[in-house]
């Protein structure tokens, strides 16, 4: 390995450089990872799904509605031969 000629400074710099870089890692990781922030992600990805830029998206309100009438029923239709 060759060691270019680099005086105390320069390597003193090199390391705060790294060290500043690696400090602002690991604050974005800790973000990221943050119980608070997933959830909030997640919402906003489940708000996505239902509502855009134009207003609410029928469609997807449609299909998730008819899903939870539908279970709604089974689960009725099961109680009720259980009996």
């Amino acid at each position: 390995m060759v060691v270019a000629d680099r005086n105390l400074s320069s390597i003193e710099s090199d390391i705060e450089q790294t060290r500043a870089r690696l400090a602002s890692t690991i604050d974005q990781l800790a973000y990221r990872t943050s119980p608070k922030t997933i959830a909030k992600r997640e919402v906003n990805s489940i708000k996505g799904f239902f509502v855009d830029a134009n207003g609410p998206r029928t469609d997807n309100i449609i299909k998730v509605a008819g899903g939870v009438v539908g279970f709604v029923v089974v689960f009725s239709l099961i109680r009720k031969i259980a009996k």
